[in-house]
């Protein structure tokens, strides 16, 4: 978790990478999922990550242990409870004596070291895992705090750390002149959607009333506008664009991706504008050459642990102007038959957070509706699709790619 408090790569290299590798060409041929639920007890961590990789490899037509010359794994030593969670991974993927790396941060930034590896020549196939067994953590509260300055937060304020998500709202609200009313619509919205999908597990029909009464967690933030955690695997199957064209006809395309991190000191932070958001997107349209990206993409899935970073992350990502989202999301304009469909898939408030996974999840129901596979989700001529991340409290940690078919 500290680690989410550092850049993982300097500006400079950031910078070379979105210049010397215009157009990015990285393809999506795999995908395998295992889990989906509040709590997984037949199952443990690697069970659930070797039948996602299972089905991913299966997915891609490829055999890890011949095809495969670099895997990925996004996990944090304190949501695992063991240390040096590397050692854990390669034999349920099937990368034992393989090249492995395990970094500390959301699953997009690992898509991102992925599609490095490919761009870099490094591998012509690579896999990207994340996982969250949050059902087996007896207190991620604390887990949590530890993420807080040690000399002057984690061990001065005993509190739920939620509290910092409470008074970024509250910033949020003042500085855009966002109506409460539109948090709560997200919860509505997002909640709504997950009835359709397969996979959610925090699917409900609510009026906005009913999020405002509900329990408070960090006034102004109530417990119906904070996602819930569950259990599951993501896996994803990477490739060069001479090695996608190989391996079926369903590939998706990371066109770009960008990650940032504001500052780790919380007290320097706007808490009324996602920077780091700001920035990621900036680096990802850049790469895959948008300059308008509110007319660009037909659906987007972004990150909305809590009601507000939704619409502070549409903002931020410049897919409405600042303080219109929620007029916006009144509109409908957000909804799943609306003209840009945000988090159709019931986003973590509906089917559930999924830690480090949490990324790759946005991304999963992105591919899905890209490939024509979203079922009774899926959004007619769905073509171009904008995914977001955030590493969640106390972080300003986010990354964001641009996917097409």
């Amino acid at each position: 978790m500290f680690h989410s408090l550092r850049q993982p790569y300097s500006e400079e290299f950031i910078a070379r990478f979105s210049s010397d590798f215009l157009p990015l060409q990285v393809g999506i041929v795999g995908l395998g999922y295992a889990g989906f639920d509040s709590m997984t007890p037949g199952l443990s961590t690697r069970e659930l990550m070797f039948e996602a990789a299972s089905r991913a490899y299966e997915d891609a037509g490829i055999d890890p242990r011949k095809d495969v010359q670099s895997f990925v794994c996004c996990t944090e030593d304190f949501w695992e409870g063991i240390s040096i969670t590397d050692e854990y991974m390669p034999d349920q993927l099937g990368a034992v004596l393989r090249p492995l790396c395990t970094i500390s941060s959301d699953g997009i930034i690992g898509l991102a070291t992925a599609c490095m590896h490919i761009m870099s020549g490094v591998a012509d196939v690579a896999v990207v895992e994340s996982h969250s067994k949050l059902s087996d953590v007896l207190n991620p509260s604390e887990i949590m705090s530890f993420g807080f300055d040690p000399v002057y937060a984690h061990n001065h304020i005993d509190v739920d750390p939620r509290f910092l998500a409470g008074m970024e709202m509250a910033r949020y609200l003042k500085d855009s002149g966002t109506r409460r009313e539109d948090c709560a619509q997200v919860a509505v919205k997002n909640k709504k959607n997950a009835l359709s999908n397969p996979r959610a597990v925090h699917a409900a029909s609510l009026d906005k009333k009913t999020v405002l009464n509900s329990q408070p967690t960090a006034s102004p933030l109530t417990e119906l506008e904070s996602s819930k955690g569950i259990d599951a695997s993501i896996v994803f199957v990477l490739a060069s664009a001479k090695k996608a064209r190989k391996l079926g006809d369903h590939t998706v395309w990371i066109r770009g991706i960008g990650w940032s991190s504001d500052t780790p000191v919380v007290e320097d932070r706007d808490f009324g504008w996602a920077d780091y958001v700001e920035q990621a997107a900036s680096r990802a349209y850049k790469m895959a050459g948008i300059g308008v990206p509110a007319s660009y993409f037909n659906l987007a899935e972004v990150d909305d642990t809590y009601s507000y970073k939704e619409l502070q992350s549409i903002e931020a990502l410049k897919l409405a102007k600042k303080g219109k989202a929620g007029r916006m999301l009144e509109s409908g304009s957000f909804d799943h038959d609306g003209r840009l469909p945000v988090n159709a898939s019931g986003g973590s408030l509906g089917v559930g957070h999924l830690l480090e996974a949490t990324g790759l999840h946005r991304t999963l129901e992105a591919v899905l509706q890209l490939r024509g596979q979203a079922g009774s989700l899926q959004i007619p001529k769905a073509k171009k699709a904008l995914v977001q991340s955030w590493r969640g409290l106390p972080t300003a940690t986010g990354a964001v790619a641009v996917l097409s078919n």
